[in-house]
């Protein structure tokens, strides 16, 4: 009988399945954006302005935003758990691009809802 000793942190099927979700969301918002757009007059601040003020697009602008976040994280974190080895150095990388990553997603919220 062979037993397998799985170590780690089983990341796996979770992080694959939530980069494919949340890059659909990312398709799907920009096909919405780009065909919502297509019928609109010359792009100038007041029509864009109106067209970001509608609640809907706020809330799909807000669901990009956090799928966009989540999406790099899980990227970004395999890219330093794979080529990174110093343990050290890969969690200050980990803790840096998360700090960052929410930092991104305050900042874009914030002017998201500056509007």
């Amino acid at each position: 009988m062979v037993n397998k000793i799985i170590v780690g942190a089983h990341y796996g099927l979770k992080d694959w399945l939530g980069q494919r979700i949340t890059a659909a969301v990312m398709a799907a918002y920009t096909v919405i954006l780009l065909v919502l757009l297509a019928g609109q007059e010359p792009l100038t601040f007041e029509v864009w302005y109106a067209f970001m003020a509608d609640g809907f697009m706020r809330f799909l602008t807000f669901l990009f935003i956090l799928s966009l976040m989540f999406h790099a994280w899980v990227g970004v974190r395999d890219i330093w758990m794979d080529y990174v080895k110093p343990t050290g150095l890969r969690l200050a990388l980990h803790v840096l691009t998360l700090l960052a990553l929410v930092g991104y997603t305050g900042w874009a919220v914030s002017i998201l809802w500056r509007l």
